[in-house]
């Protein structure tokens, strides 16, 4: 399997309120470039644009404990989504025929591995974020 080796730090705190703030500066930072839908330009679709929107929404359906484990990789994942050329495991998505799951797969700099699952719709192109989490 190819890895994603990040030169991004995992996001550093133990309490859910510590993690949060780290993360959403990232996302304010992305969120300013644009006055519609955040997102970030991905290398390994040929820059096209990746939306943001959908991970946090995602990420509010988890607990709290979850929630730090996920928002930890971050930073880890927008650099991922960024820079990364490796190939992703594509398969259709199970639930709607309509869409594709892409999962990538990255390393921390602290040498932590991790997922990315982008959702593309097969119809509009559109690609969303839907989730990060940590392999175990």
């Amino acid at each position: 399997m190819n890895f994603y080796k990040s030169s991004k730090s995992k996001i550093h705190g133990s309490s859910y309120r510590e993690v949060l703030k780290e993360a959403e500066a990232i996302f304010k930072q992305i969120k300013s470039r644009t006055k519609r839908t955040p997102y970030a330009r991905s290398k390994y679709f040929r820059s096209e644009k990746i939306f943001l929107n959908i991970f946090w929404s995602h990420l509010h359906e988890k607990h709290e404990r979850e929630r730090v484990r996920r928002l930890k990789f971050y930073a880890c994942a927008i650099d991922l989504i960024k820079s990364s050329s490796c190939d992703p495991i594509t398969r259709e998505n199970f639930k709607q025929r309509d869409e594709v799951l892409h999962r990538f797969s990255g390393k921390s700099k602290e040498g932590e591995t991790f997922t990315v699952q982008i959702k593309e719709n097969k119809r509009t192109k559109r690609k969303d974020l839907i989730s990060i989490f940590p392999d175990n």
